[in-house]
């Protein structure tokens, strides 16, 4: 972090002596001269500071997660969870005259614009933002940070499939090779689900994809409420019959590091077309007492200590690319070179639209 906070309250006197020499009285002595003493007070310094943030973060915070920027600027970190991204954006909105937190982490593309649309943020522009991917920079105003990156991604089974006939697009999906083989999450209960919809939506557009969706009904598309039923219910990996999931591009190195017993080649593979990028953002709520200091936080939060932590505990990517991943990850996992991405202003205005289509289309 290239910024400190100020472990103190500093005091200036700035002595402002008169010009030329000093006045005299009627006895012809020199008096002193006028003085003007000024006081210029330091940004106030909290004993703690707090982010709000979704459950699965708070989930992975421990005692070590900001232990260096406590021991750095005498400041401890509270974190309070809120339910998942949607829950967490609704509080700031309905408590921004009062916030709960000096920052929030855990918006992402999805709820972004929500969330500026609220008035919940104010800008900073950290100084380690230029190390991160133009790309992921979602905010010209700076209200909010990237922090993290996740892409959505088909996953296949390997002891079923072999890569060369894991399906190579989305439009695969659709054909008799791959009837009854697919397992997704609904958008309207699952992070992953909307991000898949989202996906199908950027590649098929406005016009097409309920066609798609309409497709993998046809062609026996398995639909349930979350991504641990999907995942450790329905994907053959873990006992069920499809070999193929709606996962993460760091399921495959999740997969290798908890192995039992230790695996080095990881039991899952990632179909690259049609991955759908969620990036997670971090941001100062409005409201603040301590504006300058949860500006600090957010820098620790992109420093390279911080973000080489996210992998192994979050399974996400760093935003800063001057973090060295695991091996695991470099050794197991394929990130889209194109990911898929609607504006999300364009998702704000028909987030509701397209989950209840989707519903009706689907599960009728």
């Amino acid at each position: 972090m290239r910024t400190r906070l100020a472990v103190f309250t500093s005091i200036v006197a700035l002595l402002l002596a008169a010009c030329g020499d000093g006045d005299t009285d009627d006895t012809g002595e020199e008096t002193a001269a006028p003085t003007t003493t000024a006081t210029t007070q330091a940004p106030a310094v909290p004993e703690e500071l707090t982010i709000i943030s979704h459950d699965s973060f708070a989930g992975g915070v421990t005692e070590e997660t900001f232990a260096s920027f406590t021991a750095e600027t005498g400041v401890r970190v509270k974190v309070l969870p809120a339910g998942d991204t949607g829950s967490l954006v609704n509080q700031a909105i309905l408590t921004k005259d009062n916030p709960l937190a000096d920052v929030l982490f855990g918006v992402d593309d999805t709820f972004l614009s929500r969330a500026l649309d609220g008035g919940i943020f104010i800008s900073h522009r950290s100084s380690l933002l230029d190390q991160t991917p133009e790309n992921i920079r979602l905010d010209p105003q700076n209200r909010v940070t990237p922090i993290d990156f996740g892409d959505v991604c088909l996953n296949y089974d390997r002891d079923v499939m072999s890569d060369a006939d894991a399906p190579g697009s989305l439009e695969d999906l659709i054909t008799e090779q791959y009837r009854g083989q697919l397992v997704v999450e609904s958008p309207a209960t699952s992070s992953p689900g909307l991000a898949f919809l989202l996906s199908t939506i950027a590649v098929f557009g406005e016009d097409g994809w309920k066609d798609y969706w309409q497709a993998l009904v046809d062609n026996d598309v398995e639909v349930v409420p979350d991504w641990d039923t999907a995942y450790y219910a329905s994907f053959s990996r873990w006992g069920g019959d499809r070999p193929l999931v709606v996962s993460y591009a760091s399921s495959p190195p999740a997969e290798v590091i908890f192995s039992d017993p230790p695996t080095d080649v990881a039991p899952t593979g990632v179909v690259t077309d049609g991955c759908y990028r969620q990036i997670e953002f971090a941001g100062i709520l409005e409201g603040t007492d301590f504006p300058d200091a949860a500006g600090d936080l957010i820098d620790y939060m992109l420093s390279v200590e911080f973000q080489e932590q996210i992998p192994l505990t979050w399974f996400v990517f760093p935003a800063n690319t001057a973090a060295t991943l695991p091996s695991e990850f470099v050794e197991h996992t394929v990130l889209p070179e194109q990911p898929a991405n609607v504006d999300p202003a364009l998702i704000d205005a028909n987030r509701e639209r397209w989950i209840q289509e989707w519903t009706e289309l689907v599960l009728g």
